[in-house]
C-alpha cells in the first residue's frame, strides 16, 4: 500500500504491524534524548569475573560505560549478583587482539612439534616427591 506523505514528498511504504495498524517500513526519524545519544558513544568494555579466589577469570559479558571505574562499577552490579564474584576485570573492547577460529590449525599446531613442553619429556630423578 503506498500513501503519499502530507507535505506530497516521496510516498512511503506501509505494512501491517503485527495488529498496531499501519507501520512505515523504513521506519519513522525520532529525535533521541542527549543522554541516549551520549550513551552510544561510550565504549564497549568486555567483562571478566573471578567466581572465587584460586579460579581463573571468565569472560561473562559485555557494556558500554564512560570510562574503566564506570565499567568495574556496571558490571559488578549486571554481573556479581548473590555475591557471585570476588574479582572483576573490565577492557575496553578495541584493545583486545584476538586469533581466528579460521586460522586455528596453522596457529596452534607449531606446538605440538615442541616435544620439551610436554611433562613427559623429562626425567624425574629418583628420590624426587610431590611431583
Amino acid at each position: 500500500m503506498n500513501s503519499s506523505a502530507p507535505d506530497g514528498s516521496q510516498p512511503r511504504e506501509f505494512t501491517a504491524g503485527g495488529g498496531h495498524g499501519a507501520v512505515p517500513l523504513a521506519g519513522v526519524p525520532t529525535e533521541q534524548a542527549p543522554a541516549q545519544a551520549a550513551r552510544r558513544e561510550w565504549p564497549l568494555w568486555e567483562v571478566f569475573v573471578r567466581a572465587k579466589r584460586g579460579l581463573s577469570h571468565v569472560h561473562v559479558g559485555s557494556l558500554h560505560a564512560p570510562d574503566a571505574d564506570m565499567a568495574v562499577r556496571n558490571a559488578r552490579d549486571l554481573y556479581t549478583r548473590r555475591q557471585e564474584g570476588v574479582s572483576i576485570w573490565v577492557v575496553p573492547a578495541v584493545e583486545i587482539t584476538a586469533s581466528s577460529p579460521d586460522e586455528k590449525d596453522a596457529f596452534f599446531d607449531p606446538a605440538a612439534d615442541k616435544v620439551y613442553r610436554h611433562p613427559t619429556f623429562y626425567h624425574v630423578p629418583e628420590g624426587v616427591e610431590h611431583l
